[in-house]
């Protein structure tokens, strides 16, 4: 069933290096292992992707596609893992990252008053930049480091649980 639902949802991998804009990567994206899912490939796919999630800039995607490529991970998880940071989530993430960076360096997180609009950004953020940009290392370097760790210990329950259970089946097989 799952991976009747991975065809049926995710594009051919044929659909995207046969696209004009992802020409540009050639060759590269030929390669089996950003395509396939494999503890490997899945578990790095995401803890890059959340490391991503943790950039403060519009271009998280195309970074962990990049990345994905080149430390060969899945391209596919890799990029849609970067969507934990969505317009949704993205404030609360950012205010924690800041906030972790001023606790950090010994700062008042409370020194500011956040107004959505250019005139703001060009003369608040100076401000704050220093804890923002520290939080968001050190909350993504930590982020990634459990994601990654969490789905290796998961493949490792899925595959010991089924060896468990193929056991079981073997024994019970023998006793008859």
């Amino acid at each position: 069933m799952p991976r009747k639902l991975f065809k049926k949802y995710l594009p051919h991998p044929d659909t995207i290096t046969r696209n004009r804009w992802t020409g540009l990567l050639g060759h590269r994206l030929h390669d089996p292992s950003l395509w396939h899912i494999n503890r490997k490939s899945c578990s790095g796919a995401i803890a890059l992707g959340v490391f991503c999630a943790f950039i403060p800039l519009p271009v998280q995607m195309l970074i962990a596609a990049i990345f994905a490529i080149i430390l060969r991970y899945n391209i596919l998880i890799s990029v849609s893992t970067v969507w934990i940071s969505n317009p949704i989530t993205i404030p609360p993430i950012f205010y924690f990252c800041y906030l972790t960076g001023s606790w950090i360096l010994g700062t008042d997180a409370d020194n500011f008053n956040f107004e959505l609009n250019f005139d703001w950004l060009v003369s608040g953020f100076i401000h704050i930049w220093q804890p923002f940009l520290l939080g968001c290392l050190l909350v993504g370097v930590v982020a990634s480091i459990v994601s990654f760790l969490t789905v290796r210990g998961m493949w490792r329950y899925h595959i010991w649980t089924h060896l468990k259970i193929r056991r079981d089946r073997e024994v019970n097989n023998k006793s008859h």
